[in-house]
């Protein structure tokens, strides 16, 4: 597997004070090394999976590169408002409030294989709610793959029962 972190940059004291964003631009603006994150996941999944939930917003970059590159569907998890037709809605709870994240009812056929994907695994409240969504629309989760994931942060206590993989750990 390749050294994916040394494409990721510390952003100190963003987006407040005390916080080290990860930032991934220096993945997506390299070919290879975006091709190798997609690679290392397609190994990962191929054939275990339908579809793909991709989390709005990084996670449709990887998500739809993984759904091509596999040949099957991509649904959408958006946040509130952004999906046109009927959709399913979801409430997580947030550091300080709430918010809501939305999938088209048609997004996935019933018992579809669907693996939730996102680009960062933090406290893992988005992720959960995107697989309540899957389990909403009739689809079962296959289990939950993330480009970077916060340890310290115990994101993986909310996603207890599915598989997780994550490529690179902090």
């Amino acid at each position: 597997m390749t050294n994916f972190k040394a494409h990721v940059r510390d952003v100190p004291d963003f987006p407040k004070c005390g916080i080290v964003f990860k930032d991934i631009a220096p993945l997506l603006a390299n070919p290879t090394a975006f091709q190798g994150v997609i690679e290392e996941l397609a190994n990962r999944w191929d054939g275990k999976v339908d579809a793909i939930a991709a989390l709005d917003a990084r996670g449709f970059l990887f998500g739809g590169a993984l759904a091509a590159r596999l040949q099957i569907p991509l649904g959408m998890v958006r946040k509130k408002g952004k999906l046109p037709r009927a959709a399913f809605q979801v409430a997580y709870g947030l550091e300080y409030g709430e918010d809501v994240v939305e999938m088209q009812e048609e997004a996935f056929a019933a018992g579809a294989r669907v693996l939730v994907l996102d680009d960062l695994l933090a406290t893992g409240g988005t992720a959960a709610a995107a697989c309540t969504l899957v389990k909403k629309v009739g689809a079962t989760v296959a289990g939950c793959a993330f480009i970077i994931e916060l340890t310290e942060l115990n994101g993986r206590a909310k996603l207890g029962e599915y598989r997780i993989d994550s490529l690179m750990t902090y």
